[in-house]
């Protein structure tokens, strides 16, 4: 399923895909704030989908609102799921018990 929206989970300890749509503003805010973290994480690999346009797998993955994130292992395994933006501290210490600070 994530294969096809170009996630290689493989690549990255933790992989975050985010389904957003392009009048959401808690979307963008999440967005700006993984890309913060990213910056630091090594680890962390993120991938931004937009939400309109992969109908079919925001179904099959029951995408009800936006931002809706999956975090998937190495092994392209769901680790997580939240929908609805996440807390700032929450999401850095979600990310940071599996991906890392860049020292």
């Amino acid at each position: 399923m994530f294969a096809r929206l170009g996630v290689r989970p493989a690549e990255a300890d933790l992989t975050v895909v985010q389904f957003s749509t392009a009048f959401c503003g808690p979307c963008r805010a999440t967005k700006a704030r993984l890309a913060q973290l990213q910056a630091t994480r090594p680890g962390l690999a993120v991938v931004q989908v937009d939400a309109e346009s992969h109908l079919a797998e925001v179904r099959k993955l029951g995408v009800r609102q936006t931002p809706t994130l999956f975090y998937l292992d190495r092994g392209g395994r769901v680790v997580g799921r939240s929908s609805g933006a996440p807390r700032p501290a929450e999401l850095t210490a979600l990310v940071d018990a599996r991906a890392g600070v860049r020292v």
